[in-house]
């Protein structure tokens, strides 16, 4: 580079894999959980005739799936960088995320309709059997979102398979709910309205977890990272007299990213050099606003206006 472009790095999340490769083993678990209730909630839907029970095995296997997708993102995002794909495959766990949400949003489409059709066509259900499977899907949910809980508040991978897990146990409790009624009551229409809560469950902590993930694929700046009071941080260092093409983005859960443009006086330059000029930089956004990943181009006072010309 020409004198006075200096870039400064400082890594984060490269050094010890994403936010979701520390819950590998108890997406695992969680996944033969989901498998096992699966296969047992269509048994039982079966032998009961329950929708509710079928649609919560439906769910289940879109759980299944979610959670499959989420354990190939991690292994794709721990293989290393290489001079095509300079972050590695990071960002394939974004994209297990997003393909989690349009399942979701499928499923809980298939719920609604196969819902409404059995208020057109009732059919008899067994509520005694139906409790005892739900019961069985609420326990095992209930273990998979223990072993997830603390993951999803730190990777969306883990997050997009906490909500899954999370929707299922309400729906096995709907599930349980209208199994009693029927039972209590002898009242068939319980089921379809059972299936009805889990489908419309289903469906906004969807959109909200495909904001999340939409957030990150359009490059939109981290949460807690405000571009304005970064720059306020930047400016307020002594000898900074202006930052401009300053972005911040997500590659992917815990590794967040920032690049700037900082023009500094040649006076400071001077007296202070390059290195502890990158060094106050890199500590002012590590401490303030924990994004560990930086590059900064230092440019010397009129340089920007140069740097326009050269771009025409």
């Amino acid at each position: 580079m020409g004198a006075g472009h200096d870039h400064g790095h400082a890594h984060g999340a490269h050094g010890g894999g994403t936010a979701t490769a520390a819950y590998r083993g108890r997406l695992r678990v969680a996944l033969a959980i989901t498998l096992t209730v699966m296969v047992v909630e269509i048994v039982g839907g079966v032998l009961a005739d329950s929708l509710a029970l079928v649609a919560d095995a439906a769910h289940m296997a879109t759980d299944a799936l979610g959670l499959g997708m989420a354990l190939l993102a991690i292994h794709f995002a721990g293989r290393p960088p290489s001079d095509r794909r300079t972050f590695g495959y990071a960002r394939a766990e974004i994209l297990a995320a997003l393909a989690n949400c349009v399942l979701l949003l499928g499923v809980g489409g298939y719920v609604l309709y196969e819902a409404i059709e059995r208020f057109v066509t009732p059919a008899g259900t067994a509520g005694g059997l139906t409790v005892v499977f739900g019961a069985i899907g609420l326990v095992a949910n209930m273990v998979s979102l223990t072993l997830l809980m603390r993951g999803q508040k730190e990777s969306l991978n883990v997050r997009g398979a906490f909500l899954e897990v999370a929707a299922d146990a309400l729906g096995s409790l709907a599930v349980i709910v209208s199994a009693l009624v029927i039972v209590a009551t002898g009242w068939q229409p319980a089921d379809p309205i059972a299936s009805l809560l889990i489908g419309l469950m289903i469906v906004p902590r969807t959109w909200r977890l495909l904001r999340e993930t939409l957030d990150v694929l359009l490059e939109a700046a981290p949460k807690g990272v405000d571009i304005a009071e970064v720059r306020a941080h930047i400016l307020a260092l002594d000898g900074v007299e202006d930052v401009h093409d300053l972005h911040a983005w997500t590659i992917t859960s815990g590794m967040p990213v920032l690049s700037a443009h900082v023009v500094v006086s040649g006076e400071v330059l001077s007296a202070i050099g390059h290195e502890k000029m990158l060094h106050e930089l890199q500590g002012c956004l590590g401490v303030h606003f924990d994004v560990e990943h930086c590059t900064f181009q230092l440019e010397p006072s009129g340089h920007a206006e140069h740097e326009a010309r050269l771009c025409h």
